[in-house]
């Protein structure tokens, strides 16, 4: 779990978070002046069933946790389908909203399960990326999402989030220039993305498996 993460559960079970401000909340969390980082991070938290939040009602606290299955036991998952991410220029909104769910058999997946979800693959611009052998990301295709994974290494393939906005792309880092740059995979061509060390950008996870549509 990221450390805000871990930060905001603490604070949400010491205290009711919905009477702050996304800004007040940032300023307890360190983070003063990111309140997009916040949302981002209550978002996560709700994704993983973890807190409730609901902003138009004020509503973050924690969710009541209630039996389980052992994992051991459990033949299929139910991943959440959080909608599509751009294959190409990031145009398609991140929204956090499920759109419903995808059944996959347990065997399908590794062996963290608990922080996958799942993206439609939007445009042709990673349909060289190998996600793994001989599978790529085409158009239209179910990517599976290790939301835990937030600190990637050079070349991971990403979902990265800049301006609301959300993107899979190859990850690089450039240290002599202090940025990382953000690039596509494909038969086509497209401009890469420059990111600052700076700038507000958030990654939502690595790409682990793909499956096909």
């Amino acid at each position: 779990m990221h450390h805000l993460q871990k930060q905001l559960l603490n604070l949400a079970h010491n205290q009711d978070l919905g009477v702050l401000s996304l800004r007040q909340i940032a300023k307890l969390v360190g983070v003063e002046n990111k309140p997009q980082i916040v949302k981002h991070h209550l978002q996560q938290l709700e994704k993983h069933g973890l807190l409730q939040v609901n902003f138009d009602e004020k509503l973050i606290k924690p969710v009541k946790r209630g039996f389980n299955m052992p994992q051991a036991k459990r033949l299929f998952f139910s991943l959440p389908i959080f909608g599509t991410a751009n294959c190409g220029p990031a145009t398609v909104f991140a929204e956090e909203r499920i759109e419903g769910y995808l059944k996959v058999s347990a065997k399908m997946l590794p062996h963290r399960k608990q922080d996958l979800y799942v993206l439609v693959a939007d445009g042709p611009s990673m349909n060289m990326a190998e996600v793994r052998k001989g599978v790529v990301i085409e158009d239209g295709d179910y990517v599976v999402v290790d939301g835990s994974y937030v600190e990637p290494k050079d070349k991971d393939i990403v979902v990265a989030v800049i301006d609301g906005l959300a993107t899979i792309k190859r990850f690089r880092k450039d240290v002599k220039n202090k940025r990382f740059v953000l690039e596509a995979d494909s038969t086509e061509k497209y401009y890469p993305i420059y990111v600052s060390e700076e700038d507000e950008f958030v990654i939502s996870g690595k790409v682990i498996d793909v499956i096909k549509k």
